[in-house]
């Protein structure tokens, strides 16, 4: 399986999904108004990994933002990555950032996967 590799915009995040190591890597800001058809390559690649996991998947989250189409693209990659085994979510986000700290808590909330949360 090809890993796959979005690059950084200015209101999309760069996103590295590596299906031999299984991290999945989003990093930056994800507010453009078709958040929906920027996601749409990684549900892909994400229903494909899904059928031949690694023995663990880490999705590792550094958002500096993300707007309400976004959260709901992260649920869905999240209610998807629920049927791994070893699956866990690596949230980071600013020290003083209590709204993405916030929007990791409601994931958390709406989500069987095990969070860690970090500050950088």
């Amino acid at each position: 399986m090809q890993n796959l590799e979005l690059e950084r915009t200015d209101l999309t995040p760069y996103v590295a999904l590596n299906a031999t190591t299984g991290n999945l890597y989003f990093e930056g800001r994800a507010v453009a108004d078709t958040m929906e058809d920027f996601f749409k390559p990684v549900h892909g690649w994400l229903k494909e990994y899904c059928k031949k996991p690694a023995a663990a998947t880490i999705l590792t989250a550094r958002f500096e933002y993300v707007n309400t189409a976004t959260q709901r693209e992260l649920l869905d990659i999240l209610k998807t990555m629920e049927g791994l085994l070893g699956a866990r979510v690596v949230w980071q986000f600013l020290e003083d950032d209590e709204d993405m700290e916030e929007c990791g808590q409601e994931l958390v909330q709406l989500t069987k996967i095990p969070f860690d949360f970090e500050t950088y």
